[in-house]
C-alpha cells in the first residue's frame, strides 16, 4: 500500500491532471516567457526571461488562484521589469532576490520544485526579505486591479456609475 508518505518529490501523473493546462508551460525564448498553449508572450527588457518565468512562479505562489490564467500573473509582475528598466539597484534585489529563491530550492531552482507546498517552504524562509516584501506589495494592486480579473472573483467593479450600492443589493440579506 503507498501512502502520501511514500511520494517522490516532483510531478505525480495526478497532479499533473489535476493542474490541467494552467501553468503547465512557460516558453523561455531570447528575452520573452511565452505560453504556447494559451497564445500570450511577455517580453522583457531589463531583467532576464528565466527570472521573469519564476516570479510568475512566485506570483502564483503568493497569491494562489486556480481559476486565474498565468497571463494574468504575467502582466502583474511586468512592472518589476519596468522599475527594474530604470532602477539598477532595484534590478540587482529582483536579480540577487531570484539567485537567492534558487539556492534556497536546491538543484534545478525554485520553478522545478514539483509541490507547490515545497515552493511555499522556499517562500516562508524569505519572506523578511526587502525582495519578497517588494513582490508581494506589487501584486496586492497589480493582479487585483485588473479589470479582466474582476469577473472570475464575481466582483462587478465599482457601483457608483450604476446608481450606488444602496439600490444594487446593499439590504439583500438573504444570505444571513
Amino acid at each position: 500500500m503507498v501512502t502520501i508518505y511514500d511520494r517522490k518529490p516532483g510531478l505525480s501523473r495526478r497532479e499533473l491532471l489535476k493542474r490541467g493546462g494552467i501553468g503547465a508551460l512557460l516558453v523561455i525564448s531570447g528575452n520573452a516567457v511565452i505560453s504556447p498553449e494559451h497564445a500570450w508572450g511577455l517580453e522583457t527588457s531589463a531583467l532576464k526571461p528565466e527570472t521573469m518565468a519564476t516570479l510568475i512562479q512566485m506570483a502564483r505562489d503568493i497569491y494562489p488562484h486556480d481559476q486565474v490564467p498565468d497571463k494574468y500573473y504575467a502582466i502583474a509582475v511586468k512592472s518589476h521589469d519596468e522599475q527594474a528598466g530604470k532602477d539598477a539597484a532595484y534590478k540587482t534585489m529582483i536579480e540577487n532576490g531570484i539567485a537567492d529563491l534558487d539556492a534556497k530550492a536546491g538543484a534545478g531552482g525554485y520553478r522545478n520544485l514539483g509541490w507547490e507546498d515545497q515552493r511555499i517552504a522556499v517562500l516562508k524562509q524569505v519572506e523578511a526579505t526587502p525582495f519578497f516584501q517588494a513582490i508581494r506589495g506589487g501584486l496586492v494592486v497589480s493582479l487585483y486591479n485588473q479589470k479582466e480579473v474582476w469577473p472570475i472573483f464575481g466582483y462587478e467593479g465599482e457601483s457608483y456609475s450604476k446608481g450606488g450600492y444602496i439600490s444594487r443589493g446593499f439590504n439583500d440579506i438573504e444570505w444571513l
